[in-house]
């Protein structure tokens, strides 16, 4: 089968090479996003799927749009029997859409119709889900509309962040995206409308949303701080300065009357800084001051004036 891929970043990488490597596909060409200035130095810097594609000499197109005339000509010119697109970062008109055989397939991080949408990953966890998966679809003019083919689960572990689960998901979704293929070159691939009435959604992340309201219950916050580690971060203020929140536990569920939502309850050198919340209290095991790396919270203790009664959010 004649398979052209669309992609951009890291998440994308493991997919196009489970389909470089299927003896049954024939990768034709590679559709990403145009390279941009990248990191601090702000150098130009190729995407990483486009990066994988060269390694295996396979052409690379990177249009501002590939629903244009030129783009269209393109794919054309490829003539893919099916176009596998994950996370490319672009909508696809009809006249795409409709251009392959098979149609084009995308590798969504979700058990859909749950999480449609940019943030999938981020979202299941700070939801506190337990659960979620990937879906292989055909796609259609909405946004994680279209036809389910294929579903495979995977368990949240307590200590997954958004980039460990990220990173089993981009997995999953390159053994289940050769599945897919090879079922519907079979004439075997199942193909299942999505029950609108049971869709969530999941939207794009802000960096606005790290800030912690310690009002909320430890379970929560801890969530929260998971689903936003490594990218966009939480955080915290403690004394007047920003404190990046990187790793915490759920320390008491049990609120204790009459202290303060984001005080410090508890600074221990071998476990870190206990934090009163809503509803239960956490432990913060990592953190990273303003301007610094990030360290233990046992390493910040020694280094910076906390302690109980101190007022974390101010």
């Amino acid at each position: 089968m004649r398979v052209a891929f669309m992609g951009t970043p890291d998440f994308a990488v493991p997919c196009l090479q489970a389909l470089i490597e299927a003896e049954f596909l024939d990768v034709v060409g590679v559709v990403s996003q145009p390279d941009r200035k990248r990191g601090r130095g702000q150098q130009v810097k190729p995407t990483p799927v486009k990066k994988e594609a060269l390694k295996h000499n396979i052409e690379v197109f990177q249009p501002e749009k590939v629903s244009t005339a030129k783009g269209i000509a393109k794919l054309k010119e490829w003539n893919p029997e099916a176009i596998v697109v994950v996370a490319y970062g672009q909508i696809l008109k009809e006249e795409v859409l409709n251009l392959p055989k098979y149609g084009c397939i995308n590798i969504h991080a979700s058990l859909l119709p749950r999480y449609r949408g940019a943030a999938p990953i981020h979202r299941a966890i700070i939801d506190g889900e337990e659960k979620t998966g990937i879906t292989t679809m055909h796609m259609d003019k909405g946004m994680d509309t279209g036809d389910m083919i294929l579903k495979d689960e995977l368990d949240i572990a307590p200590e997954d962040t958004v980039g460990t689960l990220h990173d089993k998901l981009s997995n999953l979704g390159a053994n289940l995206i050769v599945e897919t293929l090879k079922q519907l070159e079979e004439g075997s691939a199942p193909r299942e409308e999505q029950d609108d009435k049971q869709a969530t959604y999941a939207p794009k992340i802000s960096k606005q949303e790290g800030l912690v309201d310690w009002s909320k219950d430890a379970k929560s916050i801890w969530n929260l701080i998971r689903g936003l580690n490594p990218w966009p971060g939480s955080y915290t203020y403690c004394d007047g300065s920003r404190l990046k929140l990187w790793n915490s536990k759920v320390y008491d569920d049990n609120s204790k009357a009459g202290i303060n939502p984001g005080t410090v309850v508890k600074v221990d050198d071998e476990l870190g800084i206990v934090v009163q919340t809503g509803k239960g209290q956490l432990l913060l095991t990592e953190v990273q001051p303003a301007s610094k790396q990030r360290i233990d919270a046992t390493d910040y203790l020694r280094g910076y004036d906390i302690k109980v009664g101190s007022k974390l959010g101010e």
